[in-house]
This record gives C-alpha cells, structure tokens and sequence, in this order.
C-alpha cells in the first residue's frame, strides 16, 4: 500500500508537486505515517512558505525494479516538479545485481528529467556483514549515477546517527524520534531546488 499526502486540491491544480520515491524508511515503517520524513517534510514546507504539495508513493520492501515499475503512472499522475528517489536499499540486503540497481536507477531518473522534474538521488549503507567489497560497490552506485545523471545527491540518509542504536526500532528502521534527522538529512539535498519561499 502507498500513501499519498497532497495539499493541492489535485495533481494538475495548485502548487507543484514533490514526488518521492522510496522504499520503508520513506513510507513510515512501524511508526504513525505523520511522524515519517515525508509527512514531516510538508510541514516545513508549510512553515517555511514553500509552494509545494508533497505525493509519497514510497513502499515497504520496495527494490529499484519495484520503484521504476511504478514510476511512469506516477509521473503521469502527478507530473512533478521534482522527484525524490530513495531506493537500493532493498536491493542491498538481498544482493541483487548491482548492475542491474544502477541501470534501474538511471532509467528512473531518465523518465523523470524526461518531463522535465529535478530529481534528487538519496543514498543508502550496507550493514558490515555483507563484505567490505560488496558495501563500497554499492554505495559507489549512488555516486556513480548522480554523477553521470548531473543530480545532486544525499550520500547517505543515516548520516550523522547510523551508529545510534536507540535510533533504530530494529537496526534497520529510524524510530519516530528520528525522522526530523532523516528530513534534515534529504532536505540539505532538497532546499536548492525549490523555488523560493513565498
């Protein structure tokens, strides 16, 4: 199931829309959806006077392939301003095929530029045990996309409190309390692309 926050009264009226694109640490895991980023994220939109309505199609459990696979209704639903992608952590923890993360990541980003949305890429670490190796390729995919695809990029969403167990409800998923650091986070990649306040 996906949520949907919109504060317009419809995908082609009012405000530009924010797409975001995101497995469950972007659709509010085990915690109340309006404690997750993205509800938090309208928020500050609102405080701070930023004309735009937020749509969070994010899923528990989502890999790359999910995300590009719903990715073209989506586009043509809401047509975007600007579409956040937070996905490959999935892909991580089963060890599927990095190539194939980075094509589906690039394609993403592709069909978004492609009716002229901003994209912002956010990045994500492996947990130690999947091997020095298998960890850096994996992250090396984010900086090698955003690179290529000339967008800017929030390296890792857990910066600044992955080593934090008391943020985490299982090692995997930020509690409530940590949503604000996930926001301020992806907002530090977000904020340029905004028009300005009004």
């Amino acid at each position: 199931m996906f949520i949907i926050t919109v504060l317009s009264a419809g995908a082609n009226a009012g405000p530009p829309v924010i797409l975001i694109v995101g497995d469950s640490l972007s659709a509010g895991h085990r915690i109340a959806i309006e404690q997750s980023w993205p509800a938090l994220l309208v928020k500050k939109l609102q405080a701070e006077h930023y004309p735009y309505s937020v749509a969070n199609i994010s899923v528990s459990g989502e890999t790359t392939q999910g995300g590009l696979a719903r990715l073209a209704p989506a586009l043509k639903q809401h047509r975007p301003a600007i579409v956040i992608v937070e996905l490959g952590a999935n892909d991580g923890l089963r060890g599927l095929a990095l190539e194939q993360m980075r094509d589906n990541l690039r394609n993403m980003i592709r069909q978004s530029q492609d009716i002229h949305a901003k994209v912002l890429l956010v990045g994500m670490k492996l947990p130690p045990n999947y091997g020095p190796d298998y960890e850096q390729k994996f992250q090396q995919v984010y900086a090698e996309v955003a690179r290529q695809q000339k967008i800017p990029l929030v390296p890792f969403l857990f910066e600044g409190f992955a080593e934090r167990r008391d943020a985490f409800l299982d090692g995997l998923h930020p509690t409530a309390a940590t949503q604000p650091l996930l926001l301020d986070n992806v907002w530090r990649g977000l904020q340029p692309l905004l028009k300005k306040p009004r």
